[in-house]
């Protein structure tokens, strides 16, 4: 993260070193280098590598060799145990099945509108449109659902395991 952007101080100001390390590695969607996530999180490289080591530790981020050089990553494991831990905190046994009911419409709504069975069908069809902004409205239609079914996924297994995780 740039120094002269907005909110950069404040961000340094508000939250520890520590914080911005995690906060910039969970939101990664492929691994990174420490150097690549100290300049995000605004602190030093050095600074970031022993926050890092420490996430790997707790089972927080997955550590890569890319070419030679340590790489880091969201472990899914953890990001799925915080997952079952909103869901339990936020809903109660007819909460989660509202929510599993909500999930599933939506995902039935997208297939009727598209006529297609799944993300990837949907990426299939943007293949096919010529108007790019309605190539980049599907194809994030496309990622919500796949969300919207990993998040059924969590739900599903919250409902079946209810009683052993309260």
């Amino acid at each position: 993260m740039a120094d002269s952007e907005p909110g950069t101080e404040a961000w340094r100001k508000h939250a520890s070193a520590f914080d911005r390390v995690q906060a910039v590695s969970q939101s990664l969607s492929t691994p990174r280098s420490a150097s690549w996530i100290a300049a995000e999180a605004s602190v030093s490289e050095r600074t970031a590598r022993e926050h890092l080591n420490r996430l790997v530790k707790m089972t927080v981020l997955l550590e890569f060799n890319n070419k030679g050089t340590k790489a880091y990553a969201a472990d899914p494991i953890y990001q799925r145990f915080q997952v079952v831990r909103e869901l339990l905190d936020e809903h109660d046994s007819d909460g989660l099945l509202d929510l599993k009911e909500n999930l599933y419409a939506q995902i039935e709504a997208w297939q009727k509108e598209y006529e297609v069975n799944s993300p990837e069908g949907l990426r299939e069809h943007a293949t096919r449109i010529d108007n790019t902004e309605r190539t980049t409205e599907i194809r994030r239609t496309a990622a919500e659902w796949d969300i919207t079914e990993y998040r059924l996924d969590v739900v599903e297994d919250v409902i079946d395991n209810y009683v052993t995780y309260m």
